[in-house]
């Protein structure tokens, strides 16, 4: 985004005369444009790809999805060999309770999040979820996978 400078020439009989350069008062807004649209696509392209990177596989649901507040989601995993991992961090279930008491404290939010593999225990998950109300989180949302079954049988 330079500015360039314009050269005129003035035409008297056969000589040329030339004049003292003046700026060019025109923007180039071409390689602004262009640097926009590559952000855009990079955005675009890394967006999908900042969600937790703990794999597991979530049951389906037909319920929707709940409302985030600004701060960052605090997100619990149980994976299906049964690690329970805070984030992205494994964390043993003996010590589970006090570290999310340590977290509790530094959050404004009780707001957690509980993602459970397909194939963990029912009592695995309800144990976790006494452990997340014993760590100070009251506010407990369950991840699963949209499109799941619905009452009436069919897939949402």
């Amino acid at each position: 985004m330079g500015a360039g400078v314009v050269q005129a020439e003035e035409r008297t009989g056969t000589r040329r005369r030339r004049r003292r350069a003046r700026p060019m008062s025109e923007i180039n807004v071409t390689p602004f444009v262009d640097v926009m649209l590559v952000l855009l696509i990079i955005f675009m392209v890394a967006a999908p790809l900042s969600v937790v990177g703990v794999p597991v596989d979530l049951p389906d649901s037909a319920a929707g999805a709940l409302a985030s507040d600004q701060e960052e989601p605090l997100t619990v995993t149980i994976t299906a060999a049964g690690s329970v991992q805070i984030q992205t961090t494994e964390t043993p279930r003996q010590d589970l309770v006090t570290r999310l008491r340590a977290i509790s404290e530094e959050r404004a939010s009780d707001q957690i999040f509980l993602r459970a593999d397909g194939a963990v225990p029912y009592r695995d998950v309800m144990e976790i979820m006494g452990a997340l109300n014993a760590g100070g989180f009251g506010n407990i949302g369950l991840v699963t996978d949209i499109g799941g079954p619905t009452l009436t049988g069919e897939d949402g």
